[in-house]
């Protein structure tokens, strides 16, 4: 595997690892609880989603030969509360998510040079994809966070409290390997074709 495959491979298991601490997110949330803000000035889940899935539309749908803000995206819009249900939250998502990592997969090692236009700035394939591994994290790191707030019996998403030890005696007592963190939490195998 060259380094370009390796670098999309490895792309891809972040997005994926992001996409389902937010889907996990969802999984422990009450469903009226989607739509709770915590003030005014905030956003709730289902908003956050619905920003999300509009950006990922907008970026990664015709990725290489058109500028990713689209003219159709109505981004303002994105930020009105007006998804009505958590089937419609999840079919937003998952529109979002499809296109973006059809997207992704679909990338050549030449197309990760190439220049693509956001609001008319270029950037190369990689810095778009780094744009956005900047981006959905954040926003994921914030669903989360309201979750933690609205779950009733919230289940950590990573190590829980209290076990680092235990944790991290298990990884050492292992032998060192080469292998993607995600692999444990995401059931990939190590050897995964893009």
């Amino acid at each position: 595997m060259n380094y370009h495959q390796s670098f999309i491979e490895n792309i891809i298991r972040q997005f994926e690892y992001y996409k389902m601490l937010g889907e996990k997110t969802f999984a422990q949330v009450p469903d009226e609880k989607l739509f709770w803000q915590y003030n005014e000035d905030s956003n709730s889940i289902a908003t956050i989603v619905k920003h999300l899935s509009g950006n990922m539309l907008s970026r990664w749908t015709d990725f290489l030969t058109t500028d990713g803000e689209k003219e159709w995206r109505n981004r303002d819009d994105e930020f009105e509360n007006d998804i009505a249900t958590k089937d419609e939250l999840l079919q937003k998502w998952d529109a979002g998510w499809k296109v973006f990592l059809d997207t992704l997969t679909s990338l050549k090692e030449q197309d990760l040079e190439k220049i693509i236009y956001i609001r008319n700035q270029g950037h190369t394939v990689i810095e778009a994809i780094n744009r956005q591994l900047a981006h959905y994290p954040y926003h994921i790191g914030q669903i989360v966070l309201i979750g933690k707030m609205c779950a009733p019996n919230w289940v950590s998403l990573s190590i829980p409290k209290g076990n680092s030890k235990l944790f991290n005696d298990d990884k050492f007592s292992k032998p060192k390997h080469k292998a993607h963190f995600t692999d444990e939490f995401l059931n990939k195998p190590k050897d995964r074709q893009t």
